[in-house]
């Protein structure tokens, strides 16, 4: 008599065939296992134990409190005096986008006065939002400008979103990295939110200053990369 295929089994075949022919593609969420239970007839258990065999290939893996996922390779993301986020994304054969989640102007905070050379209480332009790959948030950010220097920019950003674009509507046609700082962070509860993590995940944070080719500093900006997806690179360029 023919051994049986333990029941797990069946289910790692069946859910692995599923990734092979797309319906479930890189960084997709797969369904709960009470879901996945269902539709094999199994109890959870069994079903837990299949994509643990599955994660034990590398084809997934679990992000604790927000679930199952395909695997994709980490991206990698240079860091240099001209980073452009649509580039560096395009150059790696990915698919950028932004999504705008806050536009405003208000008083600098003291480290932002700082770093942009500005006097205490001037004003400034924030942009928040969120940077995608081929539609899954990868990073949160928040860019601040001088609002005297640049009067429009928040118009500009509020009709294409890249930052470039906009510095270049404003006069700005060229721009380099100043400075960067690189360090490890936990996620917070609404940035966990916002990168489809869990809270208390692992996280790389940017603070970096860009300036105009006259060296006075015009963005100051703050990006959380979601750990798993991203690897910061150096780039002399």
């Amino acid at each position: 008599m023919t051994p049986r295929t333990p029941i797990w089994k069946a289910i790692a075949t069946s859910v692995r065939r599923d990734i092979a022919e797309g319906v479930y593609q890189q960084g997709d969420k797969l369904p709960t296992e009470a879901v996945l239970a269902a539709r094999f007839g199994v109890n959870r258990h069994t079903v837990r134990q299949a994509l643990g065999a599955l994660a034990d290939e590398g084809i997934v893996h679990a992000r604790r409190g927000a679930g199952v996922f395909v695997t994709t390779p980490p991206t990698d993301y240079p860091i240099g005096r001209r980073v452009r986020f649509h580039q560096n994304l395009t150059a790696a054969g990915r698919t950028p986008a932004k999504k705008v989640l806050l536009l405003e102007t208000r008083v600098a905070h003291a480290s932002e006065a700082a770093a942009l050379q500005l006097e205490s209480g001037a004003k400034v332009h924030v942009y928040e939002g969120l940077s995608l790959m081929e539609n899954r948030p990868i990073a949160l950010f928040r860019s601040v400008f001088p609002a005297a220097r640049f009067p429009d920019l928040l118009t500009h950003l509020g009709a294409d979103p890249s930052v470039t674009a906009g510095l270049a509507r404003s006069g700005v046609d060229d721009y380099t990295r100043a400075s960067t700082r690189v360090n490890a962070k936990l996620a917070t509860a609404t940035q966990a939110l916002h990168l489809r993590i869990a809270e208390h995940a692992p996280i790389l944070r940017t603070i970096s200053v860009n300036a105009a080719a006259d060296g006075c500093p015009i963005e100051v900006g703050r990006t959380w990369f979601a750990g798993d997806v991203v690897t910061l690179t150096l780039s002399d360029v």
